[in-house]
């Protein structure tokens, strides 16, 4: 995969295709949720992109963007999404889950599973080994750590005599995408080393698709209410979601 265009502009349309995917969803649908946050990170890579020295290899990251990109957007439109979708694409509109509940099961699909195949396919692209892309990698990590905080502090609101012991609580502490992004290279490194035997790559891909399909169904554990107290809508600030009260048009 070659770009034709420089690696922040090649981000942007990303970002912009994002934006179209979700446009006129529901207020409060999960899938808008989690693709307005996702559309801001690729908002901040893309600041980065244009930043002399940030990456050492800017097409690379936009290569890697784009192939991660892709793999959500074809689950939004597949006839059988892959199993670690199926929990936000279902869930999408019950209401008794939050919105971070929905920011952070996307999260944990897209990264946990969609990020080490598209790792494979971009080393594949590039005939290189995972190392050659770990520098930058990491990098991302730590624009997208400080984006986790955010989003955790702007769609969710707690009553100040939550319990420590209170299931919304529980949830959100048994995530953090510091630890997303470590399984998820540690995946991309042994897919790349089985590239070579099919059926097992095949086997250990569809393990990893169930797996991380299992921990978003957890982490969209619907509560009704926190202290009597029912979920809340998210705010329509930067990490909000506005639009219709209609259902979703199939995709």
């Amino acid at each position: 995969m070659e770009l034709s265009t420089a690696p922040a502009d090649a981000v942007a349309v990303v970002a912009a295709r994002l934006g179209d995917a979700v446009s006129g969803l529901p207020a409060g649908d999960g899938v808008a949720v989690f693709g307005d946050v996702y559309r801001q990170v690729t908002d901040v890579v893309t600041e980065r992109l244009g930043e002399d020295g940030y990456f050492d290899s800017p097409a690379d990251v936009a290569r890697l963007d784009t192939l991660f990109a892709d793999r959500f957007l074809a689950a939004l439109d597949a006839p059988v999404p892959p199993a670690c979708w199926r929990p936000l694409l279902e869930l999408r509109l019950h209401p008794g889950i939050r919105p971070v509940q929905f920011a952070l099961a996307g999260m944990n699909s897209h990264i946990e599973h969609d990020l080490p195949l598209s790792v494979v396919d971009s080393c594949r692209s590039l005939d290189c080994p995972p190392e050659a892309l770990e520098a930058d990698f990491h990098r991302v990590n730590d624009l997208l750590a400080d984006l986790e905080e955010r989003v955790r502090e702007e769609l969710l609101t707690l009553p100040p005599e939550l319990d420590v012991a209170d299931p919304l609580l529980h949830l959100l502490d048994s995530w953090s995408i510091d630890a997303a992004r470590d399984a998820a290279w540690a995946s991309a490194r042994v897919l790349w080393e089985l590239r070579d035997r099919p059926d097992t790559y095949r086997a250990a891909a569809e393990a990893l698709d169930r797996s991380t399909g299992l921990t978003s169904r957890c982490l969209l554990t619907p509560l009704r209410a926190v202290n009597g107290r029912p979920p809340a809508a998210g705010p329509s600030g930067p990490l909000g979601v506005t639009g219709s009260s209609q259902s979703p048009s199939p995709r």
